[in-house]
């Protein structure tokens, strides 16, 4: 196949739009500044705290609509063991993500003017815990960086028949220039034109794959085993508990990832950040059903009648690229390039989200909070531009491992889900918890889930859930693992800071082996929440988290 001339020159074009939409902003971002007196910090990574309800449904929708939400969908449904009965509860968990985020923890944390969702740690917990905390959550936005990269990399190698290698880094490049140039308001501004041209583009390409003489009516392939699996997936009463684990590992995941509450911290108001969430995940499922479509489509397909011939993607080991392979095989050309500016504008939505998430946790929780509290303005703004181009770097580097992208995808969920959530979600609502408790709720949450095993990283279980069986060699566990993970994990924060509390403070321990400075907290309470926090009482609050 030789290179597809036009489709790279309409990919130049577009990608030359969103690097004017982004240069644009970064003006508008400075003229604010200067009417606003706000640092240049501030600036780059809450935009001054001024983001209206509209420009954040936009810009929250857009971090999560992206190459691997695209393309991972597409692979889903294509799946014979997943297909619509799982694509369907990960669509659900989605958007119950956003709610929930709205509903428990944007309130909370934006009345506490916060700058990142780290920044409770730091006032509770100090420094070590902290940091620990800051460089899990950095790991997560690199390996959701990867993940929406990889996405892009397969449609246009396989579309534009150009380098894998050469599509990661033009794309990387791209979204790294325009978030350095105006931080959040480049990133949200961009955010808006690419979640168009997202809806756009698939709206465009959904009918021409669907009406393809190669594709059947997907009402009659839906359950009937015809030329492909039935594109219903496989229900099994005994995979019950795994979909309700993947519902809820997903549910949790938004809450505790960055880019989300980058969002929230940014809205102009409490309750817009509230309002941004809840429309943002009904807008979700949305957005959600055309990949949908043309995952069913995928199943429904003769390929023997089509240039790429049989057997079907799936079963050559290729349903990752099921998205990029029905576009060049199903539709015209002109219609494939839409595809793939529609993939790649998804895909820079993300990844601008992530690029400058693993960018504010860097500089405001570990360099300016703890390796050079007396950074000036000017070196923090320095920092941000520094991590911005490093997480790109890295992040571009693992696209080369060209995993499954759904693998990587349930990775970053369980960094997030196990690891982040229950941490925060104590942190912010039980005045309890202490360091002893934050550490031991990382122990026992990690160790529970290695020790469950795990089929994808060739982990062989030591604890045996009931429901565990043998199949083909290998022990699979059918009981909710992640689920049990994580209530553990918030569990043992609760009940081991509890034991700390009451074990320093009673004197049972010498205060000399109190590292976490528990006795000088206020003494054991019920293990009850604090409560959402108000405007009127707020300094108070921060102050007795603070004591």
């Amino acid at each position: 196949m030789a290179l597809n001339v036009p489709g790279v020159i309409v990919m130049g074009i577009f990608y030359l739009l969103v690097l004017g939409t982004g240069i644009w902003a970064s003006f508008k971002s400075k003229k604010k500044q200067k009417k606003s007196a706000a640092t240049g910090m501030e600036m780059a990574l809450l935009g001054n705290r001024s983001i209206n309800w509209v420009v954040g449904i936009f810009t929250l929708t857009a971090s999560w609509v992206g190459g691997a939400f695209i393309v991972g969908t597409v692979e889903m449904m294509c799946t014979p063991s997943l297909g619509l009965i799982w694509t369907t509860v990960s669509m659900m968990g989605f958007s119950s993500s956003c709610v929930l985020g709205g509903l428990v923890l944007a309130k909370p944390m934006r009345e506490r003017n916060y700058v990142t969702m780290l920044d409770p740690f730091h006032i509770k917990y100090g420094k070590a815990i902290t940091a620990g905390l800051s460089l899990a959550s950095v790991v997560n936005d690199v390996v959701l960086l990867s993940t929406t990269l990889i996405g892009l990399g397969g449609m246009m190698s396989v579309v534009l028949d150009l380098p894998f290698t050469v599509c990661m880094w033009i794309s990387s490049a791209v979204t790294v220039t325009y978030t350095l140039l105006g931080g959040l308001y480049s990133v949200a501004y961009t955010d808006i034109i690419q979640l168009i041209l997202v809806f756009i583009g698939l709206c465009i390409c959904v009918p021409f794959v669907l009406t393809s003489p190669s594709t059947l009516d997907i009402g009659q392939t839906l359950m009937n085993n015809t030329l492909n699996a039935p594109w219903i997936g496989q229900p099994e009463l005994k995979k019950t508990w795994l979909m309700i684990d993947h519902f809820v590992l997903l549910a949790v995941k938004s809450m505790g990832s960055q880019y989300f509450h980058q969002r929230t911290l940014s809205a102009s108001s409490p309750s817009t950040a509230r309002i941004t969430c809840i429309a943002a995940g009904f807008l979700l499922l949305l957005f959600g059903i055309p990949p949908t479509l043309l995952g069913a489509a995928v199943s429904s397909t003769d390929w023997n009648q089509t240039t790429y011939g049989s057997p079907s993607p799936y079963e050559r080991g290729e349903a990752a690229m099921a998205l990029p392979i029905a576009l060049q095989h199903l539709t015209p050309t002109f219609i494939s390039i839409i595809g793939i500016g529609c993939v790649a504008a998804a895909v820079m939505s993300s990844a601008d989200s992530v690029l400058l998430a693993a960018a504010s946790v860097f500089t405001s929780d570990i360099y300016k909070s703890i390796l050079r509290p007396q950074a000036s303005d000017r070196e923090n703004q320095w920092v941000i531009r520094v991590s911005v181009v490093v997480v790109g770097l890295i992040g571009t580097s693992l696209t080369g491992l060209k995993n499954s992208i759904i693998m990587f995808w349930f990775l970053g969920a369980e960094i997030s889900s196990i690891i982040i959530f229950p941490q925060l979600l104590c942190v912010v609502y039980f005045n309890i918890c202490n360091g002893y408790g934050a550490v031991m709720g990382f122990l026992v949450g990690v160790t529970i889930r290695l020790l469950s095993g795990d089929k994808s990283m060739g982990l062989e279980p030591v604890i045996y859930f009931p429901g565990c069986t043998l199949e083909d060699g290998i022990h699979v566990q059918y009981a909710p693992i992640k689920t049990i993970s994580i209530l553990c994990t918030v569990a043992a924060i609760l009940l081991f800071s509890y034991l700390a509390s009451v074990l320093f403070n009673k004197g049972v321990l010498p205060e000399k082996w109190d590292v976490f400075k528990v006795k000088a907290q206020h003494s054991p309470v019920p293990l009850s929440p604090v409560g959402g926090a108000t405007e009127d009482n707020e300094e108070e609050k921060l102050k007795s988290l603070s004591d």
